[in-house]
């Protein structure tokens, strides 16, 4: 019997109030099912950046997700910071510490939404603030519509591991960020594009499965996101 793949998933985390009067964690249910559907075991990974490396000994596979916060421009030498930006400064360092970490040992790793971020932020490279700002007449990146529809298109570049996993030239994504990635870090290479220019996917070719996109394919919107969630399990199995 083969066996399943173990998927570190990285949790948000909130401030007292709603669900608990205590800081609490939090992870949306479609990230571990879609995981679990494509063949993988789903574990979440509480912000304990000292555990990096335990972690990392129990896992077979890295998944970064998104959330409503940023990384600290000043990880990516920005002199300022602009005024949407919010910081939730453990749990950025406990995925600094533990993409690092699966970097060194050549884990496979998916980055979703501020994952992407935070894997080209760990990488060497830079972010956009706010598109508003900085992209000329952007599209709603923050999509008004719900999140299991489709926002808008990326076309994938040929020749990427991400147009082999697709099999797809456009592929329709769901939209939920006001940042992105502005300078690709060294050693990556740009997959995916919106139709304004905004970079949606990001790769390292020379790891054995290092890929972030800013869409949430967690949502299944599209054949894909399948397929991605299946590439991402078969790369670490």
């Amino acid at each position: 019997m083969t066996r399943t793949p173990v998927i570190g998933i990285t949790l948000d985390s909130e401030e007292p109030g709603g669900y608990s009067k205590f800081p609490w964690y939090a992870l949306r249910q479609n990230y571990a099912g879609w995981i679990a559907e494509a063949g993988g075991l789903p574990i979440a990974l509480p912000h304990e950046p000292e555990l990096a490396a335990h972690y990392l000994d129990r896992i077979d596979g890295l998944l970064v997700t998104g959330g409503a916060f940023d990384v600290d421009p000043a990880l990516f030498g920005a002199d300022s910071r602009h005024a949407t930006v919010t910081l939730k400064s453990r749990r950025t360092a406990f995925e600094l510490a533990i993409v690092q970490g699966a970097l060194e040992r050549n884990m496979p790793i998916l980055g979703i939404c501020g994952g992407q971020q935070l894997l080209n932020v760990a990488l060497g490279g830079t972010l956009i603030q706010h598109i508003p700002d900085e992209v000329a007449d952007c599209l709603a990146h923050e999509q008004p519509n719900p999140r299991n529809e489709p926002g808008h298109t990326v076309a994938i570049a040929e020749g990427t591991r991400l147009a082999a996993i697709t099999g797809a030239g456009t592929v329709a994504v769901n939209s939920a960020h006001h940042q992105a990635v502005k300078n690709v870090a060294p050693g990556c290479i740009v997959d995916a594009t919106a139709p304004d220019g905004v970079i949606e996917g990001i790769e390292a070719p020379d790891k054995r499965f290092c890929i972030g996109v800013q869409w949430h394919p967690e949502f299944n919107i599209s054949e894909a996101d399948r397929a991605l969630a299946r590439a991402f399990i078969e790369a670490c199995t």
